[in-house]
């Protein structure tokens, strides 16, 4: 009788209507698949921690049965990659957009990490994760985790610093209005602003993943090598065996993998994506997720997400860090703030030179000058490539990409597709190049550079749909009513619209391109081994002798043309953007 008294909208009449309902058929569907995916994760997990004897006693196997395991393994790897990525990118991209000494030290830094080698991450940092945990898979595993996360952090990072940059005038003003704090103002404002973007780099970097899994899964200890469970090591003795069949298993379980957590995850959060556009209008067509669709139903999952979801609402709003409204920024320099710039940026310079003579002292122990000028004509080369190759892509993915981004449902087939392609990677490509240059008496400057558009057109094409469907659909509409339309459409609507976008993408795609030359230009199959002339063949040639004031001054010689080409183009474009190309 009590419980009869009480109003249909108390809080407690809601916890008895879950009491007394009984599971639905959609609990039925969604709790076999969130159950069995996390005893896939726990199964996959449990291994990392074992003794490393269980690796070396156990060798890849080329039998397709041990793929479903191999692939667990590999997924577990770039799923926790990604979540360390994430963490960098909310920390690293919001120091850089809110702190101009920050941003003077740190954007330079992170075009510098993006470009560096994978390899060359691992030449330097494997010893001190083995060390950590000695005799242990996990060291191993830390290493490979590591390795991937360079893959994945730096366009994250750069498309979260680019909105942060680019949070429109007006919603800014009104979370002043709004007197939230600063805590307030990053949960309620600018993340939510920059998850559209967010969400398609995270796509990206975990297509980036699987382009160098191969190398991420190949350990070496001092003349040792440890090779761990996963697709990447299955595709790399499928080479060295030349076995065909093999990689075309490894490709359908590549497949598998990549529509599985594309409809479990990536497919759910585009949807919720959605809810962040800055726009006035409604789209008319709205993104589609049968998995969203299957959770909303299941009223079990619904009830045990509950709580989660109070708790998180409560600690985005409450008001932390500092209760007081945040000031506009302040065009007026203080004496005080002065002094302190010049202190800190002759900081910087002294640690900068610091720096510079450890290094230039390194490689002056070995090498000589003749050495240097070798690398920087080698370096020339492979600049040359990735420009031309990021202006090819740009003229074809553009255009794909605002396509993509204005119609969800093709978003939603092309999707999967786009996630793949940019996943496949490159050594898998290895035997037709190598046959095809050998066969036909090819130029290998010319034709491996091809397999280098595999690292730069996915961050222009992801990039230019992250901007186009973060495109307010009332602008859209307002062009239609004034008949803008053709050429004088893309020129004065849509491209100033994504341009922001598109700098980040071709930004991260000239890092993603250097980073691909070093497998692209030095190839082989089986004992047939094709370079080309540039700095990623040279990186991967000293690597492999373990060459390390080589590789130190490979790397070094990359970062300097990559900090000179953003400098010079890409920075000065980000800039003008900004200025003139917010959503204001």
């Amino acid at each position: 009788m009590a419980n009869a008294m009480i109003p249909s909208n108390h809080p407690r009449a809601t916890v008895l209507r879950w009491k007394i309902a009984p599971p639905n058929r959609w609990d039925l569907i969604a709790f076999p698949l969130i159950f069995g995916v996390l005893a896939l994760l726990v199964i996959g997990a449990k291994s990392t921690f074992g003794p490393i004897e269980a690796i070396k006693t156990a060798p890849i196997s080329l039998d397709p049965a041990m793929l479903p395991g191999y692939a667990v393994r590999t997924v577990l790897r770039m799923l926790a990659a990604m979540v360390a990525s994430l963490l960098f990118t909310l920390i690293y991209g919001t120091l850089a957009a809110k702190s101009k000494r920050a941003e003077t030290i740190l954007v330079p830094v992170l075009d510098v990490l993006q470009s560096v080698p994978i390899l060359g991450y691992i030449s330097f940092t494997v010893i001190f994760f083995m060390n950590l945990f000695p005799g242990r898979v996990l060291g191993a595993e830390l290493a490979s985790i590591f390795a991937v996360f360079t893959s994945q952090a730096w366009n994250m990072a750069f498309s979260f610093y680019q909105s942060l940059r680019t949070v429109p005038l007006d919603l800014d003003e009104a979370s002043r209005a709004f007197r939230f704090s600063s805590w307030q103002r990053f949960w309620r404002l600018e993340a939510p602003f920059a998850v559209p973007g967010l969400v398609w780099n995270m796509m990206m970097s975990m297509s980036g993943g699987w382009f160098f899994v191969v190398a991420s899964e190949a350990i070496s200890v001092g003349d040792e090598q440890i090779t761990l469970p996963g697709i990447g090591s299955y595709v790399a003795l499928a080479i060295e065996r030349q076995n065909l069949g093999a990689i075309g298993w490894a490709l359908l379980a590549m497949t598998v993998v990549i529509v599985c957590y594309d409809q479990l995850m990536f497919r759910p959060l585009v949807v919720w994506a959605d809810h962040f556009r800055s726009e006035q209008s409604a789209a008319q067509t709205l993104p589609h997720s049968w998995f969203v669709d299957v959770l909303r139903r299941a009223r079990f999952v619904r009830l045990a997400a509950r709580p989660a979801s109070i708790a998180m609402n409560w600690t985005l709003r409450a008001r932390l860090l500092n209760a007081s409204v945040p000031r506009p920024p302040v065009v007026e320099t203080t004496v005080r703030g002065r002094a302190g710039d010049v202190v800190f940026y002759a900081a910087v310079v002294l640690a900068a030179v610091f720096g510079a003579s450890v290094i230039i002292r390194y490689i002056a122990s070995e090498l000589n000058w003749g050495d240097v000028l070798t690398v920087v004509r080698l370096g020339a080369y492979t600049l040359l490539r990735v420009a031309v190759l990021i202006a090819l892509a740009s003229l074809v993915w553009v255009p794909i990409g605002v396509t993509i981004g204005l119609r969800p449902k093709l978003a939603e087939s092309i999707q999967p597709l786009a996630q793949f392609l940019a996943a496949f990677p490159a050594n898998l490509l290895f035997p037709f190049a190598v046959i095809m240059v050998v066969r036909f008496h090819l130029n290998a400057d010319i034709w491996l550079s091809v397999l280098m558009i595999l690292g730069t057109q996915w961050y222009i094409l992801f990039n230019v749909i992250a901007g186009t469907t973060a495109f307010p659909t009332d602008f859209l509409e307002a062009a239609g009513n004034f008949q803008i339309h053709g050429w004088k459409w893309w020129r004065n609507v849509i491209l100033p619209g994504i341009f922001p976008y598109y700098v980040t993408g071709a930004i991260t795609a000239s890092g993603g391109s250097w980073n691909a030359s070093i497998v692209a230009e030095s190839v082989s199959w089986g004992k047939t081994h094709l370079a080309a002339h540039g700095l990623g063949a040279y990186i991967a040639d000293t690597t492999a002798a373990a060459d390390y004031p080589r590789i130190l001054l490979g790397i070094v010689v990359m970062s300097i043309f990559v900090i000179f080409f953003n400098r010079v183009l890409w920075r000065r474009l980000y800039a003008y953007g900004e200025r003139h190309f917010r959503l204001d």
